[in-house]
C-alpha cells in the first residue's frame, strides 16, 4: 500500500503542476475577463487541463485508498487535488492553497443563480421557467396563477408575435409579481435566424413536396434559376447554399428527413434524401432545416434581433442569444446590451449547434466579460444537429464545463411535454424531468396543462435533488432502508434474526416524498 500511495502521491502532484501550468500559460485570458470573473476563468482552465488526461485508473486507486476520486470536483479542482496531496502528506503552506474550494465555488453560483432568476421559495428545487402563448397577453388571471404555482421566470418568445403583444405579457407579469409578492424576472429570446423551409418548384401550390427515399432534389437560393417543374426547397435565410460542401447533411422538421449534398454551385445544390423517418416523406413550408457538418457564414445576431434590443433594455431582466456560435457573437451583443451606467444587460447563452459545443469554453471566457451570465442547454435543435444518441451525454459535459465556470444552467426543451400537451405525463419525461435538478433553472414550454405540470415538476424536483447536489450525490435518509430495518428488528431473546419480506402498500402523503 505504501509504494501505491507513493504512485498516487506522485500522479496528483503531477497533474496539480499541469493545470498550473496552463493556468500561467493562459494568464492574459484570465486577466481579461471581469474581475469578479476571474476565480472562475482559472477555475475552468483547470479543469479543461484536467479533462484532457484519462484518468480513469487513477480514480480507481484513489477510491481504493480512501481518497477523493476527483469525480465531483469541477467547481473546485486545484484545490480538491490539493485536498487529496495533503491527505498524502504533502505539505501545501496555506498561502499557495486555491482558495476556490467547494463552498466558495457553490456560493458563487448560487449568487449568480439568483442575480439571473431571482430569489427562490424553496431552496431544494431549481428556479422555474414558462413559456409564454399569445394569449398570456389578454390573460391576466392565468399569469397570475403561474406566478403563484411557483414561476419564477417568465419566457417571452421574440420568434413569434410583436412588440404591442410582447408589452401587454410584460404589463400582466409585472402586474402578477407585485400583487402575489413573489418574484418573476422576465426572459426576453431574441429569435436569431431563421432557418425554415420554402417550396420553390414542384409542389408549392399544394404545399407540400413528396419525396422518395434516396430521390435527388435541389436545395436553392429564392433568385437561383431553375426550372419551376424541378423539386427545389429554399430556405427563409438568403446564403446559406454558398457555405455548403460535398457530403454535408441537410436535415429537414426536426430532423425527421435527412439529405446529403451531392453537387453545388453556391446558388443551387443538389441533394439526396438518404434518410426518412416517415411512410410517406413530405417537406412542407416553414419547417426547420439544420447545417449540422456546414460552417454558416451568416451571423447569429440578426437585423430584427437588433431592432427588438431597444424592448430588451426597457423591459427584460435577461436576454437570450438564439444560434450563438462564435465568441465573436457575444461581444457583439454585450457591446449592444451595455446600458447607459455600463452595465450589461444579462445574457443567456443558447447552446443549440454543433459549433457552439465545439466552442463552449471560448463562449464561457467571453461571457465572462460580465460579472453574470447563463447558459441554456437548448435540447431541441441541439439534437438534430448533434445527433439524437448522442444528446445525454452533450448535455452532460455541458453541466460539467458550466458547472467549471460557475454558470448557472438552464434546462430547456420538451420537459413534460406530454403531459403538458395531453395531461399525462411518459415514463421516460418523469425520469428526463428528474434529471434537471442538475440545473439551476428548468424551462417549460407552453401548452395546455402548465399549472398541472409546474405541480408535477416541483414534486419530482424536490424528491429528485434531495438526493443530489449538480453532479455529487448526498446521502439523505431513504424511507427503503428505514422501513426494512424498522419491520426488522431484532426480537429480543431470539436466537436468529427474522426477516420480513413484505411490502407495504400503504401510501405514503403526496409532499413527503421518498426521504
Amino acid at each position: 500500500m505504501s509504494n501505491t500511495l507513493s504512485s498516487l502521491h506522485a500522479d496528483l502532484e503531477r497533474i496539480r503542476q499541469h493545470v498550473c501550468d496552463i493556468e500561467q500559460h493562459l494568464a492574459p485570458v484570465v486577466e481579461g475577463v471581469h474581475s469578479r470573473q476571474r476565480l472562475s476563468a482559472s477555475n475552468l482552465l483547470h479543469y479543461l487541463a484536467l479533462r484532457c488526461e484519462d484518468l480513469r485508473d487513477l480514480q480507481d486507486a484513489l477510491h481504493e485508498a480512501g481518497l477523493s476520486s476527483l469525480a465531483s470536483s469541477e467547481s473546485h479542482v486545484l484545490r480538491q487535488i490539493e485536498s487529496a496531496l495533503q491527505r498524502l502528506g504533502a505539505d501545501i503552506p496555506e498561502s499557495e492553497r486555491s482558495i476556490c474550494d467547494y463552498p466558495v465555488a457553490s456560493q458563487l453560483i448560487h449568487q449568480r443563480a439568483v442575480t439571473l432568476f431571482g430569489p427562490k421559495v424553496n431552496p431544494h428545487i431549481p428556479h422555474l421557467m414558462v413559456t409564454f402563448d399569445s394569449g398570456m397577453a389578454d390573460d391576466y388571471a392565468k399569469v397570475k396563477a403561474l406566478v403563484q404555482a411557483g414561476m419564477n421566470v417568465a419566457r417571452i418568445n421574440c420568434a413569434h408575435d410583436n412588440v404591442d403583444i410582447w408589452k401587454r405579457m410584460v404589463t400582466n407579469i409585472r402586474k402578477a409579481s407585485r400583487a402575489t409578492g413573489h418574484s418573476c424576472k422576465i426572459y426576453l429570446d431574441l429569435a436569431g435566424p431563421k432557418i425554415r423551409t420554402v417550396l420553390l418548384g414542384k409542389g408549392r401550390n399544394k404545399g407540400r413536396l413528396k419525396l422518395k427515399p434516396q430521390e435527388q432534389f435541389l436545395l436553392a437560393e429564392a433568385q437561383a434559376n431553375f426550372d419551376k417543374t424541378d423539386k427545389v426547397v429554399g430556405c427563409t435565410l438568403p446564403g446559406i447554399v454558398k457555405d455548403l460542401q460535398v457530403g454535408d447533411r441537410v436535415l429537414f422538421d426536426d430532423g425527421l428527413y435527412e439529405a446529403v449534398v451531392e453537387k453545388t454551385n453556391g446558388m443551387v445544390a443538389q441533394i439526396r434524401l438518404i434518410r426518412a423517418s416517415s411512410d410517406k416523406p413530405r417537406i412542407k413550408p416553414e419547417k426547420g432545416i439544420n447545417f449540422p457538418d456546414t460552417e454558416i457564414s451568416v451571423r447569429s445576431l440578426t437585423e430584427f434581433d437588433k431592432s427588438v434590443i431597444p424592448f430588451a433594455r426597457a423591459n427584460a431582466d435577461l436576454v437570450g442569444f438564439s444560434f450563438v456560435r462564435q465568441p465573436e457573437d457575444v461581444a457583439e451583443l454585450q457591446n449592444l446590451m451595455r446600458l447607459e451606467n455600463g452595465d450589461t444587460l444579462p445574457l443567456v447563452l443558447k447552446i443549440e449547434t454543433f459549433e457552439a459545443v465545439q466552442n463552449l469554453p471560448a463562449l464561457l471566457l467571453q461571457g465572462m466579460q460580465a460579472p453574470v451570465f447563463g447558459v441554456m442547454i437548448a435540447r431541441g435543435d441541439l439534437a438534430v444537429e448533434i445527433g439524437f444518441e448522442r444528446l445525454s451525454e452533450i448535455q452532460e459535459e455541458i453541466l460539467w464545463i458550466c458547472e467549471a465556470a460557475h454558470v448557472p444552467v438552464i434546462w430547456a426543451t420538451q420537459v413534460l411535454e406530454s403531459q403538458n400537451k395531453s395531461g399525462i405525463a411518459t415514463r421516460s419525461e418523469v425520469t428526463d424531468a428528474a434529471r434537471a435538478a442538475h440545473a439551476e433553472c428548468v424551462m417549460l414550454n407552453k401548452g395546455k396543462y402548465l399549472l398541472d405540470v409546474l405541480a408535477s415538476l416541483r414534486d419530482i424536483l424536490h424528491r429528485s435533488g434531495g438526493h443530489h447536489l449538480k453532479k455529487r450525490y448526498v446521502f439523505r435518509p431513504l424511507a427503503i432502508a428505514e422501513h426494512f430495518l424498522k419491520t426488522n428488528r431484532h426480537q429480543q431473546g431470539d436466537k436468529k434474526t427474522k426477516i420480513n419480506l413484505s411490502v407495504s402498500r400503504r401510501r405514503s402523503p403526496r409532499k413527503s416524498g421518498t426521504r
